[in-house]
């Protein structure tokens, strides 16, 4: 796969720059990896500008608190970084681990709709529109979306329990959740 034929489908978040550190043009980056030494282990980067996937280039990187920090190749001063504020640093879909059958990324899921069987009938309780990490376990946040049994936001734990089936293909989740809850 060439550059020229990558669109944005191809790619998958892994951190957006937070700011800068230091004078000499080095980032912060807010990572959406399992740890700042995975985001560290992906390549090749790159950012979305309009319709426009641009690469860039992590020359170093290492881990700073319990965060990460980069130097990008044509960024020498905190000005220059300073610009970068904000920027999304993707890496392609195809460059991931692959993970063991029933596990997914977070990126697979947002968007999937989640689904109850109540009553005889499946209702749909909404969609994924985020996971929150919560340490003990984690949570499907869900946004009402089109056919949804009501427009409430829901919290759903991401436990076997709960989560009964999750099919890609069928872009659903299937729960075992009460709709009022």
């Amino acid at each position: 796969m060439t550059e020229n034929s990558l669109a944005v489908h191809d790619l998958i978040l892994a951190g957006r720059i937070s700011g800068a550190y230091g004078i000499k043009g080095w980032l912060r980056v807010h990572t959406f990896t399992e740890s700042p030494e995975s985001f560290l282990a992906l390549s090749p980067f790159f950012r979305v500008q309009g319709s426009r996937l641009l690469p860039v280039d992590i020359e170093q990187g290492k881990v700073h608190g319990n965060g990460l920090v980069v130097s990008i190749a044509g960024v020498s001063d905190r000005s220059k970084a300073e610009e970068l504020r904000g920027v999304e640093l993707h890496v392609l879909k195809d460059s991931l681990p692959k993970l063991e059958d029933e596990d997914y990324y977070w990126s697979e899921l947002i968007g999937l709709s989640v689904v109850t069987s109540y009553e005889g009938r499946d209702v749909l309780l909404g969609s994924v529109s985020k996971i929150l990490e919560t340490g003990a376990n984690d949570v499907l946040v869900l946004c009402s979306s089109e056919g949804s049994v009501d427009s409430r936001e829901r919290l759903v734990p991401y436990i076997d329990d709960v989560v009964l089936s999750i099919d890609l293909t069928l872009r659903r989740i299937w729960v075992a959740w009460h709709p009022d809850d």
